[in-house]
């Protein structure tokens, strides 16, 4: 069964999940240092996994790599079992730095890559600002283009607009791919990126460029965050990455993109890799976390049974189970919706296809970063006071984690993106409908709801008479699921097309509850959806039948986390909530028995497992 199973979550990258796991293997846990050490060591790390060729996987043939972008994606994912400022550091060098040369460079700029890839250029991705995290598009760095030079002048023009949070500027970084708007003739031309050397070759700032150490942080203090200012900074004109616009010589501007807009989110969407692969690390390390917590839970005792006087395995108490296995399930769940989005990358072919990529990777990474450090906090506290020893790596898994929520894009910004998303393709649908048409749709919604409602008590009903198997009906846990996503996201369209040009920010200001809901009933159906793809592409009965539980855990534990909902409009009764809540427990129940190997065909390697509470 192991077997069978381990191969079904390696799934299409199992030969590049297994390679990684098994460089990762060879490395071992930094222990106990000093701030400064531990970058050093994170350092020769990432020379050690250049060398064994972990960077090479992602990167074009034609420069040494082997062209697989989902295989970089996974591999990524798999340093989340160890080191996570390990990982975060690959990820600045390999996923952003390098991977912005390459998706907003040209043939000229290409030419760096070897050097990336093998650690010779240390990089970093400047583009965060102290005054505009996530509003990208209208950051205050400047790159005006100089005529007569042939050069570009990056200029800080206020304390603002220092780039901030860097990873690898404040030690370690030699050049840094920027992010400014640039003017050429006294015009802007939106957000571009240019190449901008930050160091020499002994580790002095360069001329006009000031660097500063972000300090200690709560996690992820291997990583060598900097802040940097450009005063006046000269690079030449070949430094501008200029895959999407262009400066001639005599300061022409030209794209092959029109408008602004369309060339600023097309520039963006090419780096979708790097919010894909956050949330796949944050999954690994949710799934290490798990994997303490679980066999700790399997071996730890606590109180007397009063029929027999034995201590209790811990795990063996449903509170316990409680905090633990619904969280295992959405792990598996996010798995699954994990590798279907990391295909996605891989195989996207068209402009459609990149929108709808960029909409899922940005509601996949919100939810599977929000569970991580829900869960791991969960981790902490089902290992009691040992949790809390940094010697049993759960809390260096939860100060590592916690960034995750607001770098690649704040979490809660990204649900709207995804809203938004679902609100351009519902309008694309309806049409802006007339009174008329209106009705029309209100008819309609009403006959949706009657249909619902009467399924839903019809399965309970079976409940109610003796049918156990009545909340456990795939069919009956899917519609819930859609009929939820629909009836939010037909309400917030209603509620939004109240907007004025006069009113438009405080109709959408005072939804903003109504849009997170929208875009959380979204990504739960989609990640509902790849679990049960999963499941049914299993060609062993057994495991099928072991992974059908978890699913059915995963989707009622859901329900049952947004049972107000459920109970406002319908489609649970108060009786009928208990008897969801009733199912969750004896689903809980039933994997009891299986708890210890479920997270053990997550594979993580014993040496990055080296938490005293689990021998």
């Amino acid at each position: 069964m192991a077997d069978v199973l381990r191969d079904l979550l390696d799934g299409r990258w199992a030969e590049v999940r297994r390679g990684s796991l098994e460089l990762l293997g060879k490395l071992e846990p930094a222990g106990e240092l000093g701030r400064e050490e531990y970058r050093a060591w994170v350092l020769e790390q990432m020379r050690a996994l250049a060398a064994g060729g972990h960077p090479l996987i992602g990167f074009p043939a034609e420069h040494g790599g082997r062209d697989d972008v989902g295989g970089s994606v996974v591999a990524f994912e798999v340093l989340g079992f160890g080191d996570l400022s390990l990982m975060v550091k690959a990820g600045v060098q390999w996923g952003l730095f390098g991977g912005a040369v390459q998706a907003l460079g040209t043939r000229e700029h290409h030419e760096l890559l070897p050097a990336i890839m093998s650690m010779d250029l240390p990089g970093c991705f400047a583009m965060t600002e102290s005054g505009h995290g996530s509003d990208v598009q209208n950051l205050r760095t400047t790159a005006t283009y100089d005529v007569e030079a042939q050069e570009f002048v990056v200029h800080t023009p206020d304390a603002s607009a220092r780039k901030d949070y860097i990873g690898s500027a404040a030690r370690d970084g030699r050049m840094a791919v920027v992010f400014a708007q640039l003017v050429t003739g006294g015009t802007s031309h939106g957000v571009h990126a240019v190449l901008v050397p930050i160091r020499d070759s002994s580790g002095a700032p360069m001329p006009g460029v000031r660097i500063e150490d972000c300090g200690p942080k709560a996690g992820l203090n291997g990583v060598d965050n900097g802040r940097l200012w450009f005063d006046g900074v000269r690079v030449p004109r070949s430094a501008l990455l200029d895959r999407y616009g262009s400066v001639s010589a005599d300061g022409e501007y030209s794209s092959p993109i029109e408008g602004a807009g369309r060339r600023f989110f097309t520039m963006l969407g090419t780096l979708v890799r790097g919010r894909i692969s956050v949330a796949g690390g944050a999954g690994s390390a949710t799934k290490k976390a798990l994997t303490i917590a679980i066999r700790y839970g399997s071996t730890r005792r606590q109180f007397t049974r009063p029929d027999s006087g034995d201590e209790v395995v811990v795990l063996d108490y449903l509170a316990h189970q409680r905090r633990l296995l619904p969280a295992l399930a959405t792990s598996y769940a996010l798995h699954f919706a994990q590798e279907e989005l990391v295909s996605a990358l891989h195989d996207v072919a068209d402009d459609r296809a990149q929108r709808e990529l960029e909409s899922r990777a940005a509601g996949v990474k919100a939810v599977s970063t929000w569970h991580a450090t829900a869960t791991i906090q969960a981790c902490r506290e089902a290992c009691g006071g040992a949790g809390y020893l940094g010697e049993n790596l759960v809390a260096g898994l939860k100060a590592d984690t916690d960034v995750f929520t607001t770098f690649e894009g704040d979490n809660t910004v990204l649900l709207q993106l995804v809203a938004k998303g679902l609100l351009t393709s519902y309008r694309d649908h309806v049409g802006d409908l007339d009174p008329w048409g209106m009705a029309r749709f209100v008819a309609d919604q009403v006959v949706d709801v009657v249909i619902e409602r009467t399924a839903a008590r019809a399965i309970i009903d079976r409940l109610v008479s003796g049918s156990s198997d009545a909340l456990l009906d795939r069919g009956w846990q899917v519609r819930q699921f859609e009929d939820r996503e629909r009836h939010v996201l037909e309400g917030l369209a209603r509620r939004l097309r109240r907007a004025t040009p006069e009113n438009a920010f405080d109709v959408f200001n005072t939804a903003q509850d109504h849009v997170l809901h929208a875009a959380r009933a979204h990504v739960d159906r989609v990640v509902l959806e790849a679990f049960v793809a999963a499941v049914d592409r299993c060609p062993d009965p057994e495991v099928s039948a072991l992974l059908d539980t978890v699913c059915d855990l995963y989707a009622l534990s859901t329900i049952e986390a947004d049972r107000a909902w459920f109970l406002e409009h319908g489609r649970l009764t108060a009786a009928r909530s208990k008897s969801l809540t009733q199912a969750v427990n004896q689903l809980c129940a039933g994997l009891r028995p299986h708890a210890r190997r479920l997270v053990d065909v997550f594979g993580v390697p014993e040496g990055w497992l080296a938490a005293p509470i689990i021998g």
